[in-house]
């Protein structure tokens, strides 16, 4: 099996386009599950038993950073799973906040069985609508959103959150840029999503042709209708994206895209499962779209950390205390994220929540994060003083 570090090779030394890293991301890496999970009071029903993962990040100066998810499918497109479970599974795997995309031009299962689906056939804001009770019975940010599913590409597909209503965009399904424009009118934040997916009969690459920011997609971004791109989706990871989003001011963004259960995509409590981290001055929606737009997010996928090099620096230095003792460097790894020190081409494992001393020449002036990237194999250098 390729673990992490030998994935890290192929990713600082090859720069492939795509990278599919879906063994990186395996249940075999997942923790076990709480016990008991399942309990039967009395031997009458079953009782799930839920129990919140709690991830440790400590804030950005003043900026909390808080976890979210905003590429999830549900039964309401092609996904496999009700709203409510969605947000269950956001809550277990301590997630902030989470936008349920569900396509507006596919929605195999969704039927006319009951009245209540017959008179809400058209509606595209009805996953969102059964899943805010239960997201605010749980303390979860529920975004609105919807993706816009072509089948070329380009255009491709995309997702548009922080919308106010779905059902004016899916009206204008015969003209994508007007679909973006109307979503770009009603405030929403738009991003591309797997631009090296290769799938050509469904808005994905046709095999052999290679990813590019395409003519078509820059009109958008300049006509203000594109605002970021999904840098890791799945278990697929784009390098050539975050040079992309570096040069034309866009934001980086990691998803899932799950439509299975979160038990058959990841396992349990997974810590290498795609989620986005967002440096929000509040957990509130507003606060979130503000970052969104102002660009404060950084991709968390697989063991690797990916954003702007300005906001993934100011991550890593909030996260590692470095002291520097003559021929020694002490670090403290005050959060969860794992990192991978370099040092005289010598890498070293700082993990989540511990402490690595090193013998270190006293001239060191810097080291290297290896999974923290800045940019296509570029990774994150720290200076030492």
């Amino acid at each position: 099996m390729q673990n992490r570090r030998d994935f890290l090779k192929l990713t600082l030394w090859g720069a492939a386009a795509t990278l599919p890293v879906s063994l990186a991301i395996s249940q075999e890496n997942t923790a076990k599950p709480a016990d008991p999970l399942f309990t039967i009071p009395n031997g009458s029903i079953l009782n799930k038993k839920r129990t919140s993962r709690k991830i440790t990040i400590p804030n950005v100066g003043n900026f909390r950073v808080l976890k979210g998810d905003f590429h999830i499918h549900t039964l309401f497109s092609d996904g496999y799973v009700m709203p409510k479970d969605r947000v269950h599974e956001a809550v277990e795997n301590g997630l902030d906040v989470i936008a349920i995309t569900d396509h507006i031009e596919y929605r195999p299962f969704f039927g006319g069985q009951s009245t209540q689906l017959k008179e809400r056939n058209d509606d595209h804001n009805i996953a969102y609508d059964i899943a805010k009770p239960e997201a605010e019975k749980n303390k979860l940010i529920l975004i609105r959103g919807t993706e816009i599913t072509k089948s070329k590409m380009p255009p491709g597909h995309f997702n548009a959150i922080f919308l106010k209503d779905v059902n004016p965009v899916a009206e204008a399904v015969d003209d994508w840029k007007r679909m973006l424009e109307v979503s770009a009118n009603q405030g929403a934040f738009v991003f591309w999503n797997h631009p090296g997916w290769v799938a050509p009969k469904s808005g994905g690459l046709a095999k052999g042709v290679p990813m590019s920011f395409t003519p078509e997609h820059d009109d958008v971004r300049r006509k203000g209708y594109l605002h970021g791109i999904e840098v890791f989706n799945g278990s697929s990871y784009y390098p050539v994206v975050a040079d992309w989003c570096n040069e034309m001011d866009l934001g980086m963004i990691a998803t899932s895209d799950i439509h299975l259960s979160e038990w058959n995509m990841y396992g349990n409590q997974n810590l290498l499962r795609p989620m986005t981290l967002i440096l929000a001055e509040e957990r509130t929606e507003a606060s979130i779209r503000e970052a969104f737009f102002a660009r404060r997010t950084i991709g968390w996928a697989a063991g690797m950390i990916f954003g702007r090099p300005q906001w993934v620096e100011k991550l890593f230095n909030s996260c590692v205390e470095i002291t520097k003792k003559n021929n020694s460097l002490q670090l403290k790894n005050q959060s969860d994220i794992p990192c991978q020190i370099k040092i005289s081409e010598i890498m070293y494992e700082l993990k989540a929540q511990s402490e690595l001393e090193l013998a270190i020449d006293s001239t060191l002036n810097k080291l290297t994060v290896a999974n923290w990237l800045i940019g296509t194999a570029k990774p994150l250098e720290v200076p030492i003083s």
